[in-house]
């Protein structure tokens, strides 16, 4: 009775103890990695109370988390916050088991013979996810209690009366319990003293069956897991409940955009993306304000190659922006970004440095450029995109800025951004950092990366990057002054209108050609495959033809046809590719597709996928239907294209070129 779930964990690595309080603490500082319907947790105040009668919390260890200024006032709310949290466990205590602290079994009970005299304890509050109907479910609180002696962290759900006062709400405590059986063998267990009378809300309190399900097996694997993280932890830098506010306002705001999103890209993810991040641009914005005390509103350049929605949201927002002039620099703007910033992504830091003293940026990496080109690795140690990282972290670096590194809660692989607001060096040394990074971009051109072995405001034990040490020699003195200069004369920008080599610009009847020839080879290869089709009735055979490897098939085309298709990336196997309706490529070898073995999926597609796919039925002519010799394998009711012109529909897609401003 009471036991909701226990699950056997095996430790062969030595991680537990240490490992199951590290699971404990994901589940209270991020607790939405495992509740999706949770937009994550607010600690506001944690440290030691005891297990005796009355007494505070102890201060060193308690702290307010979620928004402090820093300096002297965090100091005080570290103090408020512990005389906060000593009141409210006297309070919380008092209502448990007639007054005497003790937990109502089969709960473990707290401390006991020869054991230490003091728990720790977590007050957090869980913030809801927003609803597409309805006002948003009101936060809610909980008071943590762990006791490290007994293996356990209690959960005790609190609701605020009308004096202001909080009770317990018995019902949905739970306790999580590790116990050591043997050897390497442990378990996870979960306990609730009234499982009958739990009260499900669906958010912050999911069914009984979730938690000793879902969260328990999270817990159990968390526990023995030993591969650390190389990013930071999501929303780091902010206050999670203040982001959550004004992502969900955002979302309400500019939700009918997904509607008329005029891209043929999803809207449910780039809508929602930009939102996010103007969101967290907004929060980081008025912290700012805050602490250097700022009545204006910052201005900002978005130097990024996005669809301009971020700029849209901000300005909407009363951020003022500053369109890019001649000149590239921006001695009026006080923040440079970098959404999707492509080429300019490592010299973002470099025009903020060289703009004026004042100027910040914010960068979130995606595509891998160095100042002169594509990033070349250089650690294999490395992932490709932490190296990039640690690289674009260090021009910050050079350029004077103290780099922070924080993770976006946004729908995408690439979602760490680094922030530089503040310089390492006074204001009258802009002449020697100048010189500095004109010396750093020079030999980053030249050989490998310049710089040094100086930490960046954030844990990674290597920041050199691979790199060579720092040269001593003198730049000649033309290389000093960079003002009203190029400074990378090498530095190639894209074309206005890329250049589109992925077989999708060749001609037309090229294309036709190549297709119809590669066709007729695997239809009269022998042994001819043939398969039995029904139509109306009538059987008849339907010639799949053979496969052949792509090399096979490129000994079939003639020079001239290689010569034009290896100018383009991936070749004939891109070509054969693009034209799915004829081919499969599977494991290097090319098939002729028979759309009867074409099955639906049964994943859900996004509803902009379904209009897109609805939109293009019947839109193109069925390549079977003209050139196969037994027509097409699919009746004309079930085949996607058109068979003959009659059937043919106009196209409601309008296809997009990509140009860069």
């Amino acid at each position: 009775m009471g036991l909701v779930g226990t699950a056997a964990v095996r430790d062969g690595g030595a991680a537990l103890p240490h490992g199951f309080w590290a699971a404990v603490r994901v589940w209270l500082e991020k607790p939405q990695v495992a509740n999706r319907r949770l937009c994550g947790a607010a600690i506001e105040a944690e440290g030691t109370v005891p297990l005796g009668e009355g007494g505070e919390a102890s201060r060193p260890l308690a702290a307010v988390w979620g928004g402090g200024s820093g300096g002297g006032q965090e100091g005080r709310a570290a103090s408020a916050g512990a005389v906060e949290l000593g009141r409210l466990w006297r309070e919380v205590r008092g209502q448990l088991s007639a007054g005497h602290g003790h937990l109502p079994p089969p709960l473990t009970p707290w401390g006991g013979p020869g054991r230490r005299s003091k728990l720790r304890a977590v007050l957090r509050t869980l913030l809801p996810r927003g609803r597409s109907v309805g006002p948003p479910a009101p936060p809610t609180k909980e008071l943590a209690v762990e006791d490290v002696d007994t293996g356990t962290v209690t959960f005790l759900p609190l609701e605020e009366n009308s004096e202001g006062k909080y009770q317990i709400k018995k019902c949905n405590i739970y306790q999580i319990q590790l116990t050591h059986i043997k050897d390497e063998e442990w378990s996870v267990s979960v306990v609730a003293p009234f499982p009958e009378d739990w009260f499900s809300d669906g958010i912050a309190y999911p069914k009984l069956a979730w938690l000793g399900n879902e969260l328990l097996s999270r817990l159990a694997k968390w526990s023995v897991e030993q591969k650390p993280s190389e990013f930071k932890s999501t929303l780091s830098l902010i206050s999670v409940a203040k982001y959550s506010k004004v992502y969900q306002g955002l979302k309400e705001k500019y939700r009918e955009m997904v509607k008329v999103w005029p891209e043929v890209t999803d809207p449910e993810k780039f809508v929602y993306e930009d939102v996010a991040i103007a969101a967290y641009l907004l929060i980081l914005w008025e912290e700012e304000r805050k602490e250097k005390g700022l009545t204006k509103k910052q201005s900002f350049v978005d130097l990024g190659c996005g669809n301009g929605l971020l700029v849209h949201i901000l300005n909407n927002e009363g951020e003022s922006t500053i369109m890019p002039g001649d000149s590239h620099l921006f001695p009026d703007t006080d923040w440079l970004i970098g959404n999707h910033s492509d080429e300019l992504t490592p010299w973002i830091p470099v025009i903020a440095a060289r703009s004026s003293y004042s100027c910040c940026y914010f960068v979130l990496p995606c595509c891998f450029f160095d100042f002169h080109g594509k990033y070349s690795r250089r650690q294999s140690k490395k992932t490709q995109y932490r190296e990039y990282l640690d690289f674009v972290a260090q021009v910050g670096f050079v350029c004077g800025f103290h780099v922070e590194e924080d993770c976006l809660r946004i729908p995408s692989t690439k979602r760490v951004c680094l922030i530089g607001k503040n310089r390492t060096y006074p204001s009258t040394e802009c002449a020697l950092i100048d010189k500095q990074i004109t010396q750093y971009i020079n030999n980053r051109q030249t050989c490998a990366v310049v710089m040094c072995d100086r930490r960046v405001g954030f844990n990674h034990k290597d920041h050199s990057d691979g790199v060579c040490k720092e040269t001593d020699s003198e730049l000649p003195e033309n290389e000093t002054d960079t003002a009203g200069t190029i400074w990378m004369p090498g530095f190639q920008p894209r074309e206005k209108v890329e250049q589109i080599r992925n077989c999708a610009s060749l001609p037309r009847d090229f294309v036709d050609d190549v297709v119809l020839n590669v066709a007729n080879l695997l239809l009269n290869a022998t042994p001819q495959k043939s398969c039995s089709n029904i139509h109306g009735g009538n059987m008849n055979t339907w010639n799949q033809g053979e496969s052949l490897s792509l090399k096979e098939v490129a000994e079939h085309l003639n020079k001239e046809t290689l010569k034009r298709l290896k100018s383009e990336y991936g070749g004939l196997q891109t070509l054969l590719k693009n034209n799915h309706q004829v081919f499969e490529v599977l494991n290097g070898r090319v098939h002729i597709r028979d759309w009867r073995k074409e099955k639906p999926s049964t994943k859900m597609k996004p509803e902009v996928k379904r209009r897109l796919s609805a939109e293009a039925f019947k839109t193109r002519l069925c390549w079977f239907f003209i050139h196969h010799p037994d027509g097409c394998s699919l009746p004309s009711e079930s085949c996607p294209y058109a068979h003959g012109t009659e059937e043919l529909r106009q196209s409601q897609i309008i296809k997009k070129k990509k140009y860069i401003q």
